[in-house]
């Protein structure tokens, strides 16, 4: 099996182990794709998992591992893990502490297979039945084992995003009379039947039980590896339907998480029960039953399916990614937050300083422990904590743990892409598309609910809005005014900063006074806000975290987006901008009342008609533009609000 060329240097082994419920297996990877003391335990033989690894480790002739990716049959959220099908238990951070290592990485077992499925070669996987894989398409994948696992892959730029999922618990679907009855021998134990119950290795001996009671024959206490066997040696019945029907009811799984995803690039099957059976499985009604689709039976026809048959594909998923992982904390670009708080260290007070000098040392431990102990770390008082947490955006401890968590689960992200001379015009187009997105997602994640609760709050309450921006930013100003006065709200948009400075000395009490900068250092606004405050308005700012600007507002809506402004216009940070604006203008709506709202669809078509501009279409007047002309802007306004100052960039 072949890494992407990607993969980081490394000067001494890293562990790696793919934990399931039965067997834990471990290796050491020496170099990149290159793995040595590959070794599987008997899960019964330990009472946890340091046992396991240390047993591991011990029986080893290598100087001291520094980096471990652990592959685990669960669910991973946050620090810590407990695994679904076995008693195992543990917190990511005392075991990285308890093993020496500096870095351990813990993810799904089915994502670390997923991350290793555009590597595999020809060779080490067995198509089953006819299509052919679309490239750089969805990817599905399905695996039967001590559960069930289902994860996936969506290509994203030159790379691929791996699914976590648990789609291995949804109800389990009978096609047939005799999976109807499974389906009723099985409700007398568990009120939900999910596929996992089924097509798992537990869910193999239950089968067998249920088929065994309708062919009135008394089961033998058989285990799955067992009722396998005699199905291969063709000597038993029972085991032989058992596993006929286990195929059958695999089908149906791969093709619905086939239509689920848009699965063209292919369904791949993994797991340790399927590469087991070998012709056996190829020969049984898998693919027919993928294919029995109804209407849908062609589309499921063009798409292929693969049974994985390279036994280290795990290892070379959990490898990718902690590959990844590692090369994000050289370039300071891994958990958002964790940027975000070594952007800001350097204007945080000194207290606050200690405080993210401990989190980005120690960031499993500060995700896991409680605040007194966080504090007692970095020296500092709890409210010191709290303060913290509050500088970075956060609504409080809890909410800055949330957002950590989401940042060292081990997942794949969207990463920013860099727009070059070199690029087509479709790549291009795909790379500002994706940067969007990513950034998009950057920050619905760290959006701060008491902050937009309480601007929406202020707007909703003042007599008047006024946006002040500047450069290309203004033009997110003229939006916020147009989008107001669409819900009845009076407001002015002032991009021009000599008029700035002479609207600010107007205002007053009932007035709040929306600033918006992306750096947050703009000396023309902050001036604005000096008068404002002076003069008892309030004051929003969207703006960067950290920032003067928003130190200096009543509140912050914070746009975190490094944007290399020597190769492109500030594109994506003026959309995120506009969306901020979007998001105070439905807050506001929703607060008003639908049934405060004025009729603005007359007025509209009003001021269009004296602007001597055609009335949009109705479909369109439903909707709020961006940005119109400036005389239409302007007439309308001065319909609205009777005073001078609206100015298009």
């Amino acid at each position: 099996m072949t890494l992407p060329p990607a993969q980081a240097r490394f000067d001494r082994p890293r562990l790696l182990a793919d934990i399931g419920g039965t067997y834990a297996r471990f290796t050491l990877e020496v170099a990149p794709g290159v793995f040595e003391h590959t070794v599987s335990l008997l899960c019964a033989d330990y009472p946890d998992f340091y046992a396991a690894v240390s047993s591991y480790l011990s029986g080893l002739k290598v100087g001291p591992i520094k980096n471990s990716a652990v592959a685990i049959a669960n669910p991973v959220a946050g620090d810590l893990v407990q695994m679904t099908n076995y008693h195992w238990r543990f917190s990511i951070e005392e075991m990285r502490e308890r093993l020496g290592f500096d870095n351990l990485m813990v993810v799904n077992d089915f994502t670390a297979l997923a991350m290793a499925l555009p590597s595999l070669l020809p060779q080490q996987r067995r198509q089953i039945g006819g299509g052919t894989a679309v490239p750089r398409s969805v990817v599905g994948l399905i695996g039967a084992g001590s559960g069930l696992g289902v994860s996936g892959l969506i290509p994203a730029d030159d790379g691929w995003i791996a699914l976590g999922t648990e789609g291995g618990h949804t109800s389990f679907s009978p096609r047939d009379e005799r999976e109807v009855w499974i389906l009723q021998y099985v409700w007398r134990q568990f009120p939900h039947v999910s596929f996992e119950r089924l097509l798992s290795g537990p869910g193999i001996e239950l089968v067998y039980r249920a088929l065994a009671e309708r062919a009135g024959v008394p089961a033998k206490s058989l285990s799955a590896p067992d009722i396998a066997q005699h199905a291969l040696e063709g000597n038993d019945p029972v085991c032989s339907e058992t596993i006929d029907a286990f195929c059958g009811m695999l089908g149906t799984a791969a093709a619905n998480l086939a239509v689920t995803q848009g699965a063209f690039g292919g369904i791949y099957i993994g797991g340790g029960i399927v590469p087991k059976l070998g012709t056996l499985f190829d020969q049984s009604r898998f693919r027919e039953r993928f294919e029995d689709k109804g209407r849908f039976s062609d589309y499921m026809k063009a798409i292929p399916t693969f049974v994985i048959t390279a036994s280290d594909a795990t290892f070379v998923g959990a490898s990718v990614i902690l590959s990844a992982q590692l090369r994000g904390m050289d370039s300071d670009q891994g958990s958002a937050i964790l940027s975000q708080v070594q952007r800001a260290r350097s204007q945080l007070s000194p207290a606050e300083q200690r405080v993210a000098d401990h989190v980005l040392a120690h960031p499993h431990s500060a995700l896991n422990d409680p605040i007194a102990q966080i504090a007692r770390a970095a020296q500092v008082s709890q409210p010191t904590v709290i303060r913290f947490c509050r500088s970075m955006g956060c609504e409080g401890l809890s909410d800055f743990k949330l957002r950590l968590a989401s940042g060292l689960t081990g997942t794949m992200p969207i990463t920013h892409t860099q727009v070059t001379s070199e690029d087509s015009m479709l790549e291009l187009g795909v790379k500002v598309l994706s940067n969007t997105a990513s950034a998009i997602l950057q920050v619905r994640d760290h959006l701060n609910r008491d902050a937009i609760d309480r601007a929406v709050r202020l707007i909703t309450a003042a007599q008047r809005v006024e946006f002040y921006a500047v450069g290309h930013y203004g033009n997110v100003a003229d939006d916020a005014q147009f989008k107001f006065l669409r819900v009845g709200v009076s407001s002015a948009a002032y991009t021009i900063p000599q008029l700035q400075g002479l609207a600010a000395n107007l205002l007053n009490p009932g007035v709040v006074a929306v600033v918006i900068s992306s750096s947050g250092h703009v000396p023309e606004l902050l001036d604005v806000v000096e008068k404002a405050r002076a003069r008892g308005a309030s004051v929003v700012a969207i703006t960067a975290s950290q920032s003067p600007l928003a130190r200096k507002a009543d509140v912050a809506l914070m746009v975190d987006h490094h944007e290399d402004m020597a190769t492109q216009m500030p594109m994506i940070s003026r959309i995120l901008h506009l969306l901020m604006i979007d998001i105070l203008v439905v807050g506001v709506t929703l607060r008003r009342g639908a049934h405060k709202l004025p009729l603005l669809g007359d007025a509209v078509t009003a001021a269009l008609d004296e602007a001597q501009v055609a009335p949009a279409p109705a479909a369109a007047k439903r909707t709020s533009p961006g940005v119109s002309t400036a005389g239409t802007l302007a007439h309308l306004s001065s319909h609205s609000r009777g005073t001078p100052g609206f100015q298009t960039n």
